[in-house]
């Protein structure tokens, strides 16, 4: 029954989808407001139709969270459902093949059987779409063997501020048993795999400033220290030679994994030939005596987002300009604080910038890395749930990405998470042409369930 209702209602879970990809629900933009609280309506709604008690918009200092439960029996367990509404801006427009929020179907190398292309696709609309219709299809069938509760928010691509005092003042409304999330990815359709790890992040912007206006270059060129020059040197000179961090105590707390965790780590198929052929770049880059594996998924890293500053428009123009400006963000490991690496990051920036400018640090976001346990009940549900629907057992691995709400409901709300994702690194998240493969929406439609199922087991 529960497959015959998943068939019968396929295209329709995928037509929903379409709708709520065309909503262009960008949090990082206010001019986009009315579309976060149409975004965060449509999820209400559907939860409702679904079948959800006590569904409702929630009212933050920022954007609205969805909030729905179905509480079949108080004795039972409790899994508290976590996904996100909002989006990353669609920018660069000329670089999608199709418009962002106009989501097409098309087929690809990674995925023959077709996938969606649209901004939200797969982070996180896609996947979180399929806990609802999860919960619909166990609904439909009355086969939810344990009790349900969601939290669909709408700032998670601005740093979920609004989150932890909702947590804080609804402790009793969200208690349950453990925090389920879909936001993460898998190693290949034919390689199911669970994040059991996490990097922190600390987001920062840099604005250095020179002359008290824009100057002719001609004039002035050569005399008067150029802000763009200055922050690029700047930015530079954050890695050595071998690609280490150069910021005094950045790596005093980093916890080294063993010979023996970094053998396990690697175990975890990877093909480097084609891992570069994916990008087309010519060979990979990073931190010396660590391979890729390695360099996203237990070492820190520091990248530069965006620069910008002096002329960029058509033509020539000859401009010193009086500005420049980055994005910065560090991707951070166990037992590394964001506030901490935030406060050295602007204690170093500062003090090497030459007296020709002065600069402002402003931290933007951050949230601390997590590691997960693989050996509880819950670990163990997601685990026989993909081994059901894909044929062979999950393997652990440590995600690049950071998801800050992680380390929140463990802290606020006493809840370890289940990290149990379905797309892949492939899929441009935050870049042009995100998609997510028809394949892996249906595949998590169809492997929620399950984890429900053993989950309740207990």
């Amino acid at each position: 029954m529960l497959n015959q209702y998943f068939d019968q209602n396929k295209q329709k879970f995928l037509d929903e989808l379409f709708e709520l990809l065309r909503i262009p629900s960008i949090s990082a933009d206010p001019a986009y407001h009315n579309d976060i609280v149409e975004a965060a309506n449509y999820i209400k709604n559907k939860l409702i139709a679904a079948g959800a008690d006590k569904v409702e918009l929630c009212e933050t200092a920022g954007n609205p969270i969805v909030y729905g439960e179905k509480i079949i029996d108080p004795s039972l367990p409790t899994v508290l459902v976590y996904g996100h509404y909002d989006v990353q801006p669609a920018v660069p427009l000329d670089l999608w093949d199709t418009p962002p929020f106009e989501p097409t179907i098309r087929k690809t190398a990674v995925h023959p059987d077709g996938a969606i292309f649209a901004r939200g696709a797969c982070d996180d609309k896609g996947q979180v779409y399929m806990h609802v219709k999860a919960f619909e299809t166990m609904m439909a069938n009355n086969t939810l063997p344990c009790n349900v509760k969601f939290m669909i928010e709408g700032e998670e691509e601005v740093g979920s501020s609004n989150l932890g005092p909702f947590c804080i003042a609804n402790k009793e409304k969200l208690k349950a048993d453990v925090v389920l999330i879909s936001d993460t990815s898998i190693l290949a359709n034919d390689t199911p795999s669970i994040d059991c790890g996490l990097r922190g992040l600390s987001y920062i912007e840099v604005e250095v400033t020179g002359p008290n206006r824009d100057l002719h270059s001609g004039v002035y060129g050569g005399a008067i220290a150029n802000p763009i020059n200055i922050l690029a040197k700047m930015i530079a000179s954050m890695h050595d030679e071998n690609n280490h961090i150069t910021i005094p105590g950045f790596y005093d707390k980093v916890v080294e994994l063993s010979a023996q965790e970094r053998a396990e780590l690697n175990k975890a198929p990877f093909d480097l030939n084609e891992y570069k052929k994916d990008l087309n770049v010519a060979e990979v880059w990073g931190e010396a005596g660590y391979n890729v594996m390695e360099r996203t998924g237990i070492r820190p890293t520091l990248d530069c987002n965006g620069i910008w500053g002096g002329y960029i428009g058509e033509g020539a123009k000859t401009v010193l300009p009086s500005k420049a400006f980055a994005k910065i963000s560090m991707r951070l490991v166990p037992n590394q604080d964001s506030h901490s690496i935030t406060e050295l990051f602007k204690n170093h920036f500062e003090s090497i910038a030459p007296k020709g400018v002065t600069v402002i640090v402003k931290p933007h976001h951050g949230g601390e890395p997590v590691v997960t346990p693989t050996d509880s009940h819950a670990y163990k549900a997601a685990e026989k749930a993909m081994e059901k629907t894909y044929g062979k057992k999950p393997i652990p691995t440590r995600g690049g990405g950071s998801i800050p709400i992680v380390a929140l409901f463990e802290r606020e709300l006493g809840l370890k998470s289940v990290l149990m994702g379905f797309g892949l690194d492939s899929d441009a998240l935050h870049s042009p042409n995100e998609h997510y493969g028809l394949f892996n929406y249906y595949k998590g439609i169809e492997t929620i369930p399950y984890f429900f199922q053993y989950f309740a087991e207990k």
